[in-house]
């Protein structure tokens, strides 16, 4: 289980979103400064608030990488690989239990 989010949803929107709008009103400014600029007006750390951004770009497919719903996926399947695994040995290891105590030609 992930831990639990430190901001809410609504403020990780509307932090990207106006940073996007500083952005879209200034050409010429980098994300690094939009991040600058926004992240204490909104009280969110400027390194936090990059990550966002750009995990949003890759959402919207502005840029490539792991889409979060990708990402969930992702974690869904590895969990559910560990499970199939797990149950895998323990029915080895119940085959050869059974297996030895059927065999004629092993010793008690």
């Amino acid at each position: 289980m992930s831990a639990p989010r430190k901001y809410p949803n609504e403020l990780r929107e509307r932090a990207v979103r106006l940073v996007v709008e500083a952005r879209g009103e200034d050409l010429s400014l980098s994300l690094n400064a939009a991040v600058l600029r926004v992240g204490p007006r909104v009280g969110v750390v400027p390194d936090t608030l990059r990550g966002w951004c750009k995990q949003a770009d890759i959402d919207t497919g502005r840029r490539p990488g792991t889409t979060t719903d990708d990402n969930k996926k992702i974690k869904e399947l590895e969990a559910e690989v560990r499970e199939l695994k797990r149950a895998n040995e323990i029915l080895l290891a119940a085959s050869s239990f059974f297996a030895r105590e059927l065999d004629p030609r092993l010793p008690w």
